[in-house]
């Protein structure tokens, strides 16, 4: 069992103000796998002005760009090295499925190399050229860090969302407070071991697990200048009204209610061979994941029959099984969310193809529910609407490619998407017309080069690669 009994504040493990750890469960089957104290908001006070001090005060915004692309080039490879205790770690931790994590681990490699090389390539101080030849004042463009950056980050994914912050924050020079969700205290708290041993200067970083009202505490913070949030929309409001109040920095990533579309053209064997993983990764416990299918009625019942083999195909168990796809859920009012939208989805009138609202057999201990999907599903209903958060698929017909487009972009989210063709050029064409950050062309994974985050209620802002950079940096115009 692993207990950690201090917090990594600024750099350094401290004691905590409140020594009462949390005892962490293995969503699996209940089992206590570790304890881990809290930060309350004493804690919070502490690590934010660890952190003012290391910026208005420290090294690190003024280190050259090169010297910090060196800092988190050791860091990255730090956890490359770890790669493997990380991913079971998770596991044990979220109840995500073995091959999710362990294939996550050379994802996290690609996008901390996309912000380092966007770090590398930046002109962080350059001369601009003046429009008019004749002109006698020259104009010189600086990108600093912003201050205090506070990261505030959800328990589905946590490396992943993690580095997608902390990695461009510290490029960019700014100081960072990593809140993390309580059911993550064991793997951050590794994390937080990875940082000690990088070479960051006393004060510019610390990892807290804690609460909601403690993250609040920390948000609502004068002395933070931005907040970067990944979680649910309806947080992500809350931050906002917050960050509004005071003038912040804010960058959302939120919710989504994504839509696959699939034409009428479409390989309907590499669209199962795909589905799972656009679909259902992660337990279903995934912002991005494509669980709306759009079926063209020509092809509907063939459609529905194919996302019901891949589903009922589909291992569920104990994550550490090397042949297990589908994990339990997080926590037990996960678990009952999850079964509550399942029988909303039967009471709406959709019909049921397969799963349901009950437990795997076998699976009572834990918090597993059955993988499941509706079809003959109006984009009205909540199950079409509501983020679920689990493995539950709705099929919807769409009349033609334009009632298709508008069915996806029927939503309040617009973070992710997919397009099914066999003409890439015309997938292409209809994935230009869906409104949301993200679209997959056949299943294609998700690059770490370009930006990604949401349009409308999935968010403000974006991650990865020079956009994601950018979203830390202050521009400064000086003339002379």
């Amino acid at each position: 069992m692993i207990t950690y009994n201090k917090l990594f504040i600024g750099g350094t493990w401290t004691e905590p103000s409140d020594p009462e750890p949390l005892v962490i469960l293995s969503p699996h089957d209940e089992s206590v796998i570790g304890r881990a104290v809290q930060a309350r908001p004493a804690d919070v006070d502490r690590a934010v002005a660890a952190a003012r001090a290391a910026f208005d005060e420290g090294t690190w915004p003024n280190t050259p760009p090169a010297e910090r692309v060196a800092v988190l080039r050791r860091l990255n490879a730090l956890r490359e090295a770890r790669a493997e205790e990380i991913a079971a770690l998770i596991s044990a931790e979220n109840g995500s499925a073995g091959w999710f994590t362990r294939a996550g681990q050379p994802g996290l490699s690609r996008q901390a190399d996309a912000y380092l090389k966007a770090a590398e390539d930046l002109a962080w101080e350059e001369v601009l050229s003046p429009t008019d030849p004749a002109a006698t004042v020259r104009s010189i463009v600086r990108r600093e860090a912003i201050g205090v950056v506070a990261a505030v980050i959800p328990w589905n994914s946590p490396f992943s969302a993690a580095m997608a912050k902390i990695v461009p924050a510290l490029l960019a020079g700014n100081t960072v407070i990593l809140k993390v969700s309580p059911e993550n205290s064991l793997s951050m708290a590794l994390l937080a071991e990875l940082l000690s041993g990088c070479g960051l200067p006393e004060g510019t970083i610390s990892v807290l697990p804690a609460d909601r009202e403690t993250s609040e505490h920390l948000v609502s913070h004068r002395d933070v200048d931005k907040v970067a949030f990944t979680g649910s929309t309806r947080a992500g409001r809350r931050i906002a009204s917050i960050a509004g109040e005071q003038l912040k920095r804010v960058s959302l990533e939120l919710g989504g209610k994504s839509a696959a579309v699939f034409l009428p053209d479409a390989d309907l064997a590499k669209f199962k061979a795909g589905l799972k993983f656009s679909s259902l990764l992660n337990n279903g416990e995934a912002c991005i994941a494509h669980t709306r299918i759009l079926a063209p009625r020509n092809r509907y019942e063939e459609v529905v029959t194919a996302v019901k083999e891949v589903v009922e195909s589909l291992k569920v168990g104990d994550p550490r099984n090397p042949d297990t796809f589908i994990g339990p859920m997080i926590r037990r009012d996960q678990q009952q969310r999850v079964r509550d939208y399942v029988e909303t989805g039967i009471k709406e009138g959709a019909r049921l193809v397969t799963g349901g609202p009950g437990v795997p057999t076998g699976l009572e201990t834990g918090y597993y529910v059955t993988p499941t999907v509706f079809a003959d599903v109006d984009n009205s209903m909540r199950i079409a609407q509501e983020e679920i958060f689990g493995p539950v698929l709705v099929v919807i017909p769409y009349e033609d490619e334009d009632d298709a487009v508008r069915i996806a972009n029927d939503s309040a989210y617009g973070l992710s998407g997919g397009v099914w063709s066999a003409d890439e050029a015309h997938a292409l064409e209809v994935a230009r017309r869906i409104r949301t950050g993200t679209v997959t062309i056949n299943g294609a994974p998700i690059g770490f080069d370009g930006p990604f985050g949401g349009f409308k209620a999935s968010g403000l802002g974006r991650e990865y690669g020079f956009a994601g950079l950018n979203t830390y940096i202050e521009y400064k115009t000086i003339t002379a």
